[in-house]
């Protein structure tokens, strides 16, 4: 009975390690298998997507050469700290201000009341003669930083009649003895730019009766602040001269007005706004009265004067810049 039992426990053993080997070579004969699909299947896949392969390949290749499948990169931009456009929401972009400029012959005025007159047009200014009065209406000029810092040109003393003037006109002889000065409306000291202009501002179209303590003291002082606001704002327009009315007093052999009043209006541009200036001046010495005390609006000398000055600049300027004086805008 002993030996029976040890024979049958020797043939489970050997059924169950046939079992085991049939099993191994069952999944090595599966994994075999699968190995073997795979591979007729890439192959089989490769031969029919080959000719794509190749053609998405040189797409590949063309893109990389023009630039277009790798682009250079740009080097982003340095943000700056406190960036106004990270701290709040975006702002529109504000406009750039539109620099001011003074019109073309902005000075030149024009007689309102009628009055005779005769333009004539100078290398440094233009003036407005009067025959009937031997003496202008008013004389303007527009007057430069750089021509104020040319001094190339001296003085000349040579006082002729100006060869354009028709008609009636002032002599030499009629100042002589008459204790008048040959005042200039435009001044020799704003011509040093051009020895044409110098000549041309010693024309008696362009000189009126003066008292020589006007003439020599608050005149020369205003034409001398006049250069200084020209430095300071870069340009000037100016127009002067004499007011003119009936009844005024006459000298000389060919009866040459003797005016009563000097009047001289200034418009500049400061810190890109347009303003104006003027001065009315009784024909007497001011002794030590000074300029800032006697500036006035360009309506004050108008209703005066009977003359619209600076009419080219746009209605709505002219008509604020010559209702008052900006003070602030004038430094003495």
């Amino acid at each position: 009975m002993v030996r029976k039992k040890g024979v049958h426990n020797t043939k489970r053993k050997k059924s169950k390690a046939t079992k085991d080997t049939l099993a191994r070579i069952k999944s090595f004969f599966y994994g075999a298998c699968f190995v073997v699909v795979v591979i007729a299947g890439t192959l089989f896949s490769y031969e029919k997507l080959s000719p794509y392969f190749e053609m998405f390949a040189s797409e590949v290749i063309r893109l990389e050469k023009t630039g277009v499948m790798f682009p250079e990169k740009e080097s982003a931009p340095v943000k700056k700290k406190n960036d106004a456009a990270e701290t709040q929401n975006i702002q529109p972009e504000k406009k750039t201000l539109e620099k001011v400029k003074l019109p073309a012959k902005a000075e030149l005025p024009v007689c309102v009341v009628k009055k005779t007159e005769q333009v004539i047009r100078h290398k440094g200014y233009t003036v407005s003669y009067n025959s009937d009065y031997r003496i202008a209406n008013w004389v303007a000029y527009e007057l430069t930083r750089e021509e104020v810092q040319i001094t190339k040109i001296e003085r000349k003393n040579k006082f002729v009649i100006d060869p354009d003037v028709k008609g009636a006109s002032a002599f030499n002889e009629d100042y002589t003895g008459t204790g008048y000065d040959r005042g200039h409306l435009a001044p020799a000291g704003d011509m040093k730019w051009s020895l044409q202009a110098m000549q041309e501002s010693f024309y008696l179209s362009n000189i009126t009766p003066q008292k020589p303590k006007l003439n020599r003291g608050i005149w020369k002082d205003l034409e001398e602040q006049c250069r200084m606001w020209a430095v300071d704002n870069g340009a000037l327009l100016i127009a002067t001269g004499p007011v003119i009315k009936p009844g005024l007093k006459r000298m000389g052999k060919n009866r040459v007005a003797i005016p009563e009043q000097f009047y001289k209006v200034i418009c500049t541009i400061k810190d890109n706004q347009y303003e104006a200036v003027g001065f009315l001046l009784d024909n007497r010495d001011y002794g030590s009265k000074q300029l800032k005390d006697l500036m006035i609006p360009v309506d004050s000398v108008e209703a005066a004067t009977g003359i619209d000055f600076f009419p080219a600049l746009p209605d709505e300027i002219e008509k604020k810049v010559e209702a008052k004086v900006n003070k602030n805008a004038w430094s003495f």
